[in-house]
């Protein structure tokens, strides 16, 4: 569960469902991107947990783009979940050879209207902030997911939130992170 460490304007904000949502996505972390990278330099950091349906939006994530076997290097999985009890941990190996730059992505909580959405933009985020919880800020670039309904019982809410969406909103950043790269492959960038 995150908090981005920005102001309240986000580059775009985007629902799920919305057609051509990740080319949305895919021109956002492209005109994000003040200068080139190679995609080995890319680290997509995926935040969250398999044991919490509304948390798993970053391990779902990281599990599709992999089966794609992409150029850039991903962190998270649903096998090996980069979350609260490892994310120090995780972020001590990535310090020993850091990438250029670094999209983070995690779940959140929002307002009834909000759920569906997904922000994209400039800046870290901070992972469980959501549920209460201090841990270091991380990502470049964030994306998160508005998954479920915040502001009372957080931990419960994330438990009954509808794998369905979860899953339909990681096929989409998904899609639109494969997508980002593309762009910067025909721009002569690999």
């Amino acid at each position: 569960m995150a908090k981005k460490n920005i102001s309240p304007q986000h580059f775009a904000q985007i629902r799920y469902n919305q057609p051509g949502a990740s080319g949305i996505i895919s021109h956002a972390l492209t005109s994000l991107s003040r200068e080139s990278f190679r995609p080995e330099d890319i680290l997509i950091l995926c935040i969250g947990t398999d044991r919490s349906t509304g948390d798993s939006l970053g391990p779902l994530t990281g599990s599709r783009l992999l089966e794609h076997n992409p150029p850039f290097q991903v962190l998270g999985t649903l096998e090996h979940p980069v979350h609260a009890a490892n994310l120090a941990e995780t972020l001590d190996r990535i310090k020993a050879s850091p990438p250029k730059w670094t999209v983070a992505i995690d779940a959140s909580l929002g307002n009834m209207d909000g759920v569906g959405l997904l922000n994209i933009g400039m800046g870290s985020l901070q992972p469980g902030a959501g549920v209460n919880k201090r841990l270091p800020q991380v990502g470049d670039v964030y994306i998160t997911g508005i998954v479920n309904v915040g502001g009372f019982m957080e931990y419960f809410v994330l438990q009954n939130t509808r794998l369905s969406l979860v899953t339909k909103m990681a096929a989409v950043i998904c899609e639109g992170l494969l997508a980002a790269y593309a762009v910067n492959t025909r721009a002569g960038l690999r």
